[in-house]
């Protein structure tokens, strides 16, 4: 039941960045390109974030555009739209911020999965990319978005946390409504 919801979030989510798009470009919004960079970049030191692993990045690749999720040790949330737009801030309630803490806590128990990144692509279609951010580097890994979804991957349940907190984001963003 619970995979059958994802993937219809994940089809909701495809059809909101794919409007008015055309062709498998992932042109990108200069916004999300610098947010992205920001939080790829991201040093805890100088955000005043704790943990040897502090921060947590998952991109889905759709056909026109890529879905990011940053979560932060300090329960920052955010998701981006790869041509524009997302959702900010939701760290500052309750709900989201404990479930962007829980899943970096999470990520760091997942580091073992991951390999040292020597840049930052963005997820090719179909697939998801991690990206965990550490006192030492940045680490990735790239899987088949079904293969998490369907929980025939080691990452799945990193990927089951990060759509909770997902979840908890969209909720917020209802209510705003």
């Amino acid at each position: 039941m619970h995979h059958r919801k994802l993937l219809a979030f994940s089809a909701i989510l495809a059809a909101v960045v794919t409007e008015g798009a055309s062709g498998v470009d992932y042109s990108t919004a200069e916004v999300f390109r610098e947010l992205r960079a920001q939080a790829l970049q991201l040093k805890a030191n100088d955000a005043g974030l704790k943990g040897s692993t502090f921060g947590l990045l998952m991109e889905t690749g759709y056909p026109e555009a890529v879905v990011t999720l940053v979560a932060l040790s300090d329960g920052t949330a955010s998701l981006y739209f790869s041509n524009g737009g997302g959702i900010i801030g939701a760290g500052q309630h309750e709900r989201p911020a404990t479930a962007a803490r829980s899943l970096v806590a999470f990520a760091a128990h997942n580091l073992g999965h991951l390999s040292k990144a020597t840049d930052f692509p963005l997820p090719r279609p179909s697939h998801t990319r991690f990206y965990a951010l550490t006192e030492t580097g940045v680490l990735t890994a790239e899987v088949v978005e079904t293969d998490l979804g369907e929980n025939r991957h080691v990452l799945s349940p990193l990927f089951h946390a990060a759509h909770a907190l997902i979840a908890e984001m969209r909720e917020i963003e209802e209510r705003r409504k």
